[in-house]
């Protein structure tokens, strides 16, 4: 393809342009009051080779495309766009980075766990028959993730309508469409917050366990904590305490929450209570009495009664008591993720997922009516927002972002995406947890303050009205402008790479999208990303077709007159089949519909990347 965009450029055995024959100059390699370029970004001396080089003919073309863009006066200048606020996206595919030679270990109860946990999920979709149900005491599981259906039917488990079942290949599994779903399920997971850089489509159709079990464990948790949350679930607020109000509430992980609620429901048996899952419950006395408190009491209308045995409570083998509270947790349908020996070893991560599951099939709280309790606070994140935070969380940061604002108050996360970014942290000026009980604040206000130093200065951000200050009250504007410019300015990088070093913004993005799609024979085209003709995503699918020639089943793209309904199927193919053919995107659907500029610019974004790496 990108031969294709030479030629029609004019330009056929360019392997023997050099500086002085032909070649384009960008803005600051004119001579004459000019930037000069430096050594590692200069037009390369002439190929030997008969061909030109992969690497340089991608810059050849961004030149190309640069100069279109400039004689036809849609930019002024080049270097414009790198402050504007026009899109946000991160751009990636699989890693490569192999585990050859290295020795990894992996745990034979979270295999197990995960084993038994996929096969009660997945048991009568017809799709996943050739691999359900899996023995847990072989190595099925990672046989059965090879082919990337499971992963990407446990993805749509955790996080519902990710993934359009239309775009995963179901049938006549080639390696080359094996290697499409796998794609899908690793975009698609770095889409929900998957920590997924180190994992590449290769090492999944291998079965590495150590690499499968940790997605899977990321793709699990995600599902088991989605309710976890009090916009989500009000009677959450049954949890306060006194002299605590909702935000107070809302800050805490969804850790910190399922302990409260255990807490809740011991304090109420007259139970001690425990302060982790892991070697506070592991003589199973706690659960025993938390089975017994959240047990259906047949109060409800169409609520059968069960009764908690608690005669195994004083069994005085570990073991036995274990088991004994299992076959109680089992009648109300929730022995999962755990065995006796892992409760009495107090796995931590084991021990967490039950007691999540635990919450989601049986809360047993109450919406607190009489209280004077502040219920406009919970008005959930908004799409823009989950975006951000599953970006965030994608690359990796720690802490794990839980909750936008309230996790950045410290700046410890905005100052990792900096180095995500190029910007360097002097780390001997940032303060890091734990904070001194006294002056807690004072030190993650002066990371904040060094946050927005370094945004304004080495990161050149446009952060006018915006200090350290907003940042650690948690001020939703002020803050998404900076997390904004983060996004934006990691996307530029990694576009600029694939472009060796040449600067790109919004017009080189649209002059690209439109020359491929019209190089393909194809009739749309977008004027900007507020082209409302978007809004049907006949633009995305074509790009798409355009960038992996027949991959498109247009049978399932409906055109014509559409109804919202229609746009939106078109749009979540359209989502799906992007992050099949390797596009990271992480906007939704509702984006392409309702024409969002800055998600829709991230969506082309990184098709273009996309497009750009194809050998």
């Amino acid at each position: 393809m990108l031969a294709a965009q030479l030629r029609a450029r004019g330009v056929g055995d360019a392997s023997t342009l050099g500086p002085g024959e032909g070649a384009i100059r960008l803005p600051w390699e004119e001579r004459g009051g000019g930037q000069v370029l430096p050594k590692s970004m200069r037009w390369p001396t002439p190929c030997k080779s008969p061909k030109m080089s992969w690497r340089n003919s991608r810059r050849l073309l961004l030149k190309l495309i640069f100069q279109e863009v400039k004689s036809s006066d849609i930019a002024k200048t080049f270097r414009r766009a790198i402050n504007r606020k026009e899109g946000i996206c991160a751009i990636g595919g699989t890693s490569e980075l192999s585990s050859e030679g290295t020795q990894h270990s992996y745990s034979e109860e979270e295999k197990y766990a995960f084993v038994n946990w996929i096969n009660k999920a997945l048991e009568n979709d017809p799709d996943c028959r050739h691999v359900i149900p899996m023995n847990p005491n072989t190595d099925d599981l990672f046989k059965a993730v090879g082919d990337g259906i499971v992963l990407c039917k446990m993805i749509n488990l955790s996080v519902p309508d990710t993934i359009d079942e239309r775009a995963i290949n179901k049938k006549k599994l080639t390696p080359f469409i094996i290697q499409e779903n796998l794609n899908l399920a690793l975009n698609s997971a770095s889409a929900i917050g998957c920590h997924v850089v180190n994992i590449g489509a290769e090492d999944l159709r291998e079965g590495k366990p150590h690499l499968v079990l940790g997605l899977l464990w990321q793709i699990i948790k995600i599902g088991l904590f989605a309710d976890i949350e009090l916009s989500r679930n009000e009677a959450l607020a049954a949890l306060l305490r006194d002299g605590e109000n909702l935000e107070d509430l809302m800050k805490l992980s969804p850790e910190e929450l399922l302990l409260r609620w255990a807490n809740f429901h011991l304090e109420n048996a007259g139970w001690h209570k425990i302060s982790n899952f892991s070697s506070d419950i592991k003589d199973s006395r706690a659960y025993f009495h938390l089975l017994n408190q959240i047990a259906p009491k047949g109060q409800k209308e169409g609520e059968p009664q069960i009764d908690i045995n608690m005669s195994g409570f004083n069994e005085k083998d570990d073991l036995r008591r274990a088991e004994y509270m299992l076959q109680q947790a089992d009648r109300l349908g929730c022995r999962q993720f755990v065995t006796p020996a892992d409760v009495v070893s107090g796995n931590p991560k084991l021990n967490l997922a039950f007691v999540a599951n635990l919450f989601n099939k049986y809360p047993a709280l109450t919406k607190p009516e009489n209280q004077d309790i502040d219920w406009t606070l919970l008005e959930g994140e908004t799409r823009e927002e989950r975006t951000f935070r599953n970006w965030m969380n994608s690359l990796g940061v720690n802490p794990h972002v839980n909750h936008l604002y309230g996790d950045l108050q410290d700046a410890l996360v905005i100052l990792q995406l900096y180095e995500k970014i190029k910007v360097p942290v002097d780390w001997n000026k940032v303060n890091k947890p734990p904070y001194p009980k006294l002056g807690a604040n004072m030190k993650k206000l002066e990371n904040c303050n060094y946050a927005v130093d370094l945004g304004k200065h080495p990161a050149k951000f446009s952060l006018v009205g915006i200090g350290g200050q907003d940042l650690n009250d948690g001020n939703p504007t002020l803050t998404l402008a900076l997390v904004w410019q983060l996004m934006r300015r990691y996307t530029l990088n990694v576009l600029e790479d694939l472009g060796d070093g040449q600067k790109v913004n919004d017009d080189i993005i649209v002059s690209w999208v439109n020359q491929t799609l019209k190089e393909a024979g194809k009739s749309t085209s977008i004027q900007n990303f507020k082209d409302k003709t978007i809004s049907t995503s006949l633009a995305v699918v074509d790009l798409i077709d355009a960038i992996q020639p027949g991959c498109i089943n247009y049978d399932l793209v409906k055109t014509g007159h559409l109804s919202e309904d229609d746009k939106q199927n078109n749009a979540k193919y359209a989502v799906s089949m992007a992050r099949r053919i390797g596009a990271r995107v992480y906007a939704l659907p509702e984006d392409l519909v309702e024409v969002k500029p800055k998600m829709v610019m991230t969506v082309f974004a990184c098709l273009m990347g996309r497009g750009m790496k194809r050998v």
